[in-house]
């Protein structure tokens, strides 16, 4: 039988990948890979316009990958480069208005599939697992 840690450590990737691929699905009806979806959304949210750098850290993946999804939603009007004023070497990332247009629509197909999924939950269970994976996560960030 296996430990609770390696059952919640299956269950939390497990968990984590469902969910991806279900909002993915979704999302489909917008023409979007979860990869360019994921760029939208995390540009969206952050407070000053990223570098590909940023985004491809705060995505998880390697910043050739993320080059390329760039290179995509740039090419498709979702996207743009601005050089940064500081380092001409480094490109920041805005949405266009089509890109705003879009991050809207994932946003809502998000909401409404958080809602469906976690608007049976007990609040304070659902609290309680939410501090759980960021202290989790947190720690996982500060290893060297």
């Amino acid at each position: 039988m296996p430990s609770i840690e390696e059952r919640f450590s299956a269950a939390l990737h497990g968990t984590a990948r469902a969910w991806r691929l279900a909002i993915d699905r979704r999302l489909k009806h917008l023409g979007l890979s979860q990869a360019s979806w994921m760029a939208i959304a995390l540009t969206a949210k952050e407070a000053e316009p990223p570098s590909q750098t940023r985004l491809a850290a705060r995505a998880g993946v390697e910043d050739p990958t993320m080059v390329a999804t760039v290179d995509r939603l740039v090419k498709a009007g979702y996207m743009m480069r601005t050089p940064s004023s500081t380092d001409r070497r480094v490109k920041l990332l805005s949405l266009t208005p089509s890109g705003q247009e879009v991050y809207q629509s994932v946003w809502k197909e998000a909401e409404a599939f958080r809602c469906e999924l976690l608007g049976n939950a007990d609040a304070e269970t659902l609290r309680s697992v939410t501090v759980f994976l960021e202290s989790i996560q947190a720690h996982i960030e500060s290893l060297p």
